[in-house]
């Protein structure tokens, strides 16, 4: 048996899907206003980890942090509009490949985890929402270590709860390269899924496999 572990959010679960269902008002900014609240999410988390200052803040708060910045950037002031789009983050659409791949492990014995910066709200909501619940065995969060991926006690963090007694002994997935890198360094076995085939941006920090979906996943 072998442990799986899965990032959340652009791995399972498309974050720009709450705006493609919640964003209709926004007319012709919409794509630009989810990528910007996606990249300043990130940002904050990255920013408030290195200078070792994110405890007490939450990726729930940072996540409406980043979509009240991208809307002031782009000229948008709707509360109601808002609370609808923070809404639709906790129903998030899973990628169409993801039932297949967890159904895949699931009859080969294997355990999966979610392993995510979300808070333990977010993503048992989105995983209900999804319902994923049957297939996920463990719901891992960064919450207890006051930290975001990709900081390295993190990951250490996850291998503790993971069930696997050595790091390599993790599959770790995700579509994000940050994310795999952090994983490469920590020293799990990592499975980048690059559905939009992008370049790679981290060559000195490669992944055992870079796959286009969860459907290639091996088991």
């Amino acid at each position: 048996m072998t442990s799986y572990l899965f990032d959340a959010y652009g791995t399972l679960f498309d974050v720009h899907s709450a705006i493609a269902r919640e964003g209709k008002a926004l007319g012709e900014k919409a794509a630009a206003i989810s990528a910007l609240w996606r990249a300043k999410q990130l940002e904050y988390s990255w920013v408030l980890s290195a200078m070792a200052a994110s405890e007490g803040v939450d990726f729930e708060t940072l996540t409406a942090r980043g979509l009240d910045f991208a809307l002031a950037a782009h000229g948008v002031a709707d509360d109601a509009l808002r609370a609808r789009l923070l809404s639709a983050y906790d129903h998030l659409d899973a990628y169409p490949d993801v039932r297949e791949a967890l159904v895949r492990l699931k009859q080969a014995s294997h355990r999966t985890a979610v392993f995510t910066n979300g808070t333990r709200r977010m993503v048992e909501k989105a995983i209900a929402a999804a319902k994923l619940g049957d297939l996920i065995d463990t719901i891992i969060t960064v919450e207890p270590c006051g930290a975001f991926k990709p900081v390295e006690a993190v990951y250490a963090h996850a291998l503790a709860q993971s069930g696997a007694r050595l790091a390599g002994d993790v599959r770790f997935v995700s579509s994000n390269r940050w994310d795999v890198a952090g994983g490469v360094r920590f020293g799990f076995t990592t499975y980048w899924i690059n559905r939009a085939g992008m370049p790679d941006e981290y060559p000195t920090q490669a992944p055992a496999q870079i796959l286009g979906s969860l459907s290639e996943l091996p088991i």
